[in-house]
């Protein structure tokens, strides 16, 4: 069922996305070659928790998972997509792209955010695919306008990318977010116009475009919640929270 939320939840959730904005920025400053993933996840946990907010990933166990996530940070390295599991034996190079996604829970509701970084100096080609994807999520957030439609904002962010050769995984997309920490509606990175749910005043999506440098086929890892490009290219990875108000869409999580 799609939700709306109210005006006091909104400012809830305002609260908790400039709290989890602020966190991620922290954790992306630390991102050097030679630091651990384990190191990114402890340092989300304890900011997190500094605030006096709890992290929404860490035992999460959606319906079909095998095991619950066993941490609080998503760490996904090159041709790690999403879901990648931060252990202390994934250290960073020289070189790599690394896809941070972060969610906490701020009185009682949910907020969502992902970017990915560059460690230290890479490759045209990665600078270019961070920038396509960066950008494909603006334009996914341009579209979600009051009165259009989810399918509008899959539309946008594939018209970007189509052009630039990039994979687009169908798989994966966003979704509804804050009482829960996934929600309807379904928020792909590909549509129609006009199709799927209509945006209405208080909805709460997470648009969080995956692109792949090849393909845009993937598959789970042995850890069960890893997903990878099947070609072994890279992946990035960019996601904010948004709500849809009167005046257009509204980011949350940004500082």
């Amino acid at each position: 069922m799609i939700t709306k939320k109210t005006k006091e939840e909104i400012e809830i959730l305002r609260e908790g996305g400039k709290h989890l904005a602020t966190v991620l920025d922290k954790v992306r400053q630390i991102v050097k070659a030679g630091v651990n993933a384990k190191e990114l996840d402890t340092l989300a946990e304890k900011l997190i928790r500094e605030y006096g907010d709890t992290p929404a990933f860490l035992n999460y166990k959606p319906e079909g998972a095998s095991y619950a996530y066993p941490a609080t940070l998503c760490v996904s390295v090159n041709s790690e997509v999403v879901h990648g599991i931060p252990l202390a034996s994934k250290i960073l190079k020289e070189g790599d792209i690394v896809s941070i996604d972060l969610g906490l829970k701020h009185n009682g509701l949910y907020v969502d955010h992902a970017i990915t970084v560059p460690v230290g100096e890479v490759s045209k080609k990665a600078t270019e695919l961070l920038k396509a994807t960066r950008e494909a999520l603006s334009y996914g957030i341009d579209a979600a306008q009051l009165g259009k439609r989810v399918g509008d904002i899959g539309y946008a962010i594939e018209q970007f990318i189509k052009p630039r050769g990039y994979g687009i995984i169908r798989e994966l997309t966003g979704h509804g977010v804050g009482y829960e920490v996934h929600e309807d509606p379904y928020v792909p990175n590909y549509g129609k116009k006009g199709s799927g749910s209509k945006l209405e005043a208080g909805m709460v999506i997470a648009i969080e475009p995956m692109i792949n440098e090849g393909s845009p086929a993937v598959f789970v890892a042995d850890d069960d919640w890893t997903y990878k490009t099947r070609d072994g290219k890279r992946s990035a990875h960019f996601e904010h929270t948004i709500v849809i108000t009167e005046d257009g869409p509204e980011i949350l999580t940004q500082i």
